[in-house]
């Protein structure tokens, strides 16, 4: 047993105290700086169908193959829908608490890596808040935060649990953190496992002949994925047609990048080195960090080897999404800047008090400036489909039968915050920017989008004729609009008109 009056006893206490008071502003200050909670928005236009489809199997007799192109690659659908069943919860709610579960992983993995890095306590919940300043990891189409439950969210929190494990010399639970991000999101657990093998391979020289094992291993099931697995077909060139339907996802192709991307992205190597030898200097590197800095500095050169297979416009290099390596950059950069402010060669308690009351005040005004300026309409959390017009109208889709089909502005993800397969759980004939997103993993798809974007045209211009003629040939049965149509009016909320195409 531990005396009462163990310092290392009370030191343990003290520091779980003190992260279970930061996990809720954390959370909160998360969401304000992420532009409040919000259910159904932009990736969920693909997650959540890939759940519901799993749910009720005959949702999306149309859309099946689009949710499937990218669904057959995860296994996150799956389980979103084995829990469903299990408990009964609802979608909605369950994508709330997968939300505050993200977090709260994320949390407890900067606090654990925060303690073994930093002197105090008070330079880790700097950088707790240093990471609620949600921001973009420039053209890799991804974020520091998301506004909803993403996986790629939950994996990379994972991930940083997975550091905290490999910094404490444990394992089975880097390994099984790892796995778990797998199950998430493939492609963030697989720059976590590469970074964490380098480290353990530098770190432990008895490590090295497992290491190199399970590399061949993982190299076999590579090649075996790629010839006749998941990811057949995967090394094909894609072709100009198909390229040009992704012309807007610009975060696809670094070589097209301006300069200022470049800059920004590759600057967080030499900051990650110039404060690893300052903290080296001071005599505070502690083990396994040489690892991790070195097993991350890896990543680049991953992204490096890429760049030619990215040129050629091979399909696995350009889906794989390579640059979200600067995410994990990024993580290592902003840990190591915070312990420049908070303790640097001359740490003092109060330095890194300070340090972390700048740092949260700075997150609780941009924050606050988001919610209560750049986004006034938004609640700090939407935990369904919004009782608006547009929310009204879907609650009556989910009235029609399971197979109807619907027509909708292309962009309607975006201008109402919902789309029709979310808010709806009907098929939708385009949506135009996720479409697109999934277009890249299967060129049918792709072309399919294209097609049916050129077949619509300008949505405001839709005359009964046409939009009758697009029923008759695609089998779509409702059109919504705000466009009054001399069509057979099915429902109406406010501006919102639901017509009857057949």
């Amino acid at each position: 047993m531990v005396a009462p009056d163990d310092p290392a006893a009370q030191g343990k206490t003290a520091s779980l105290w003190a992260f279970a008071l930061s996990l809720i502003p954390f959370i909160f200050l998360s969401t304000l700086n992420a532009a409040g909670y919000r259910y159904g928005a932009s990736d969920l236009a693909f997650y959540v169908p890939a759940a519901l489809v799993q749910i009720n199997p005959s949702l999306f007799p149309r859309d099946g193959a689009l949710i499937a192109a990218q669904a057959k690659l995860t296994a996150i659908d799956e389980v979103l829908a084995g829990i469903v069943h299990v408990t009964g919860i609802s979608l909605p709610s369950l994508f709330a608490v997968l939300y505050c579960v993200s977090l709260a992983v994320l949390a407890a993995g900067v606090w654990l890596v925060g303690s073994r890095l930093y002197r105090t306590a008070e330079t880790t919940l700097a950088l707790a808040a240093a990471l609620t300043l949600r921001h973009a990891i420039a053209r890799s189409g991804t974020n520091t935060l998301e506004a909803y439950f993403h996986p790629r969210q939950l994996a990379f929190a994972c991930g940083v649990l997975a550091l905290a494990g490999f910094l404490r010399q444990k394992p089975a639970l880097t390994i099984g953190l790892v796995l778990a991000a797998g199950f998430l999101h493939p492609t963030t657990a697989l720059w976590f496992a590469i970074w964490l093998a380098v480290a353990a391979a530098i770190e432990n020289r008895q490590a090295r002949v497992p290491l190199a094992a399970g590399a061949v291993l993982a190299g076999l099931l590579g090649v075996w994925a790629l010839t006749s697995g998941p990811l057949a077909g995967r090394l094909t060139i894609m072709d100009p047609d198909w390229l040009a339907t992704l012309s807007t996802k610009d975060y696809l192709f670094p070589l097209q990048w301006p300069l200022d991307v470049w800059f920004i992205n590759l600057i967080y190597a030499p900051v990650i080195v110039v404060i690893y030898r300052r903290r080296l200097a001071a005599g505070v590197v502690v083990r396994g960090e040489t690892g991790l800095v070195m097993g991350c500095l890896t990543l680049l050169l991953i992204f490096a080897l890429s760049l030619p297979f990215n040129a050629a416009r091979v399909a696995l290099a350009v889906q794989l999404q390579i640059p979200r390596i600067f995410w994990m950059l990024d993580f290592v950069a902003t840990m190591y800047v915070v312990w420049i402010f908070a303790e640097g060669a001359a740490p003092t308690v109060r330095r890194a008090w300070v340090t972390a009351a700048v740092v949260t005040l700075a997150s609780l005004a941009r924050g606050s400036y988001v919610m209560l300026v750049k986004f006034p309409e938004r609640p700090v959390a939407q935990l369904d489909v919004a009782d608006n017009d547009w929310g009204r109208a879907m609650a009556w889709a989910r009235t029609t039968p399971d197979g109807s089909g619907w027509v909708a502005d292309p962009m309607h993800a975006i201008k109402y915050g919902t789309s029709v397969r979310v808010a709806g759980q009907r098929d939708v004939f385009v949506e135009a920017v996720k479409d697109t997103a999934i277009g890249m993993y299967e060129r049918s798809i792709a072309i399919r989008t294209r097609d049916h974007l050129l077949e619509l045209g300008n949505f405001d211009s839709l005359t009964p004729a046409r939009a009758r003629s697009l029923g008759m040939r695609y089998g779509l049965d409702y059109l919504v609009t705000e466009n009054a149509l001399e069509l057979p009016l099915a429902f109406q909320s406010g501006e919102m008109r639901v017509y009857r195409l057949r």
